[in-house]
């Protein structure tokens, strides 16, 4: 069976480590890469349509196994007819296993080597999460990309605890694989990807990655990188993992969503990301531009009346102000919310499109960030480890 991931243009010019170009497809239609995938963690995109999502173009989805297990649950789903026929989604879904649940649910559940025991929530009941048990429940939601169960931990975790959870990772991720194998891998028409972790310890990050590709997965994401680490610890942990990882398959940075994480990600042999900041910044009026963030509460923009970002083709752009924004943010009107996370949904895919078009017309990386420092000058102030020679 074809591999579902392939390098635009020619695959021995593409860099190991350095920005690529690539698609990938699924039963569910292909998407673009670089790419950026907004999160339906509960089977929508928060305030927003599919329809809009698609308009400022996005390709693939996130869809969280944790939350739609509990509410309104798997069989549910199922019997609706999966998925993307649940939420009216046409394209691509991929869901995540429930191991960020692992790092954000911390006081809240009980590891060990069999898989995870969720305590009650608001949502629902308790839920126990294996291996088997979270490809079980992301087989009933129908996505098309599967993510092992894997155990994310802290930035602050101690030597130990960091080591024992990327042996538990290991252990869970070769379960997973026999599991999918028994279920027809890729026939079964759900790609399966293993997550490196190892937080900003190069050894240990290589050592899993080497051990993760010894098991053939579809694809490969970069885990635990959003939470709580630095910028300078983000990038180390990228550059430890995508040297090891193999050039025909996707890499998939989980959990980013700023920019310049984007940017800095790409030009490391990044292919996806995905994140809540586009629709979570909105809900609390902050807004992408090419100088920064803004915060439309702010009095400067009271009597403002040009686009929240010059040039920018979104919707709110193209038909509102930033007076008339602040006045619905300060109102608490819905609408501020809406209109504030379309326009960073559509400035973080309008980033992504540029660096594809770029990338696919030859460009290195240092013209790119050339181009990146003369189109987001906003996004140049934060420090970031040293790319090695």
């Amino acid at each position: 069976m074809h591999r579902p991931f392939e390098l635009v243009g020619d695959p021995q010019r593409a860099p190991l480590c350095g920005p690529r170009r690539g698609r990938f497809h699924t039963p569910h239609g292909s998407f673009e890469t670089p790419c950026f995938a907004p999160c339906a963690t509960v089977g929508a995109l928060k305030g927003l349509l599919p329809e809009q999502a698609r308009a400022a173009g996005v390709e693939l989805i996130l869809g969280n196994t944790y939350h739609l297990a509990l509410r309104p649950g798997a069989e549910r789903i199922a019997s609706a007819g999966g998925l993307h026929r649940f939420m009216d989604w046409q394209g691509p879904i991929l869901t995540d296993s429930g191991g960020y649940q692992v790092f954000s649910l911390a006081g809240k559940r009980r590891v060990n080597d069999d898989g995870v025991h969720f305590a009650g929530s608001d949502a629902g009941a308790a839920l126990d999460l294996t291996p088997r048990e979270a490809l079980r429940i992301q087989a009933l939601l129908g996505s098309d990309i599967a993510m092992v169960l894997d155990e994310c931990p802290p930035a602050d975790a101690s030597p130990f605890a960091l080591a024992d959870a990327c042996r538990r990772t290991l252990l869970w991720a070769g379960r997973a694989r026999d599991i999918h194998e028994e279920r027809g891998g890729l026939s079964s028409g759900q790609a399966l990807f293993g997550i490196v972790q190892g937080g900003s310890d190069k050894a240990l990050r290589a050592s899993v990655a080497d051990a993760l590709v010894a098991l053939d997965f579809d694809g490969y994401a970069v885990g635990g990188v959003s939470v709580g680490e630095t910028k300078e610890e983000m990038d180390i942990a990228i550059e430890a993992s995508t040297p090891r990882l193999p050039q025909d398959r996707i890499r998939y940075l989980m959990g980013v969503g700023e920019p310049d994480d984007l940017f800095e990600g790409v030009l490391r042999g990044i292919d996806m990301f995905d994140c809540v900041t586009p629709t979570r910044h909105g809900r609390n009026n902050r807004v992408y531009v090419r100088s920064g963030i803004y915060n439309m509460r702010n009095s400067a923009f009271s009597d403002d009346f040009t686009p929240i970002d010059e040039g920018c083709g979104c919707l709110c752009c193209r038909r509102y102000t930033r007076a008339y924004v602040r006045h619905l943010a300060l109102a608490r009107e819905m609408n501020a919310a809406i209109l504030q996370s379309l326009h960073n949904l559509h400035f973080l895919e309008e980033l992504m499109a540029s660096l594809r078009a770029r990338i696919e017309a030859g460009a290195d990386e240092a013209s790119l960030r050339a181009w990146f420092a003369d189109e987001y000058p906003g996004w140049q102030q934060r420090p970031r480890a040293d790319r090695p020679a």
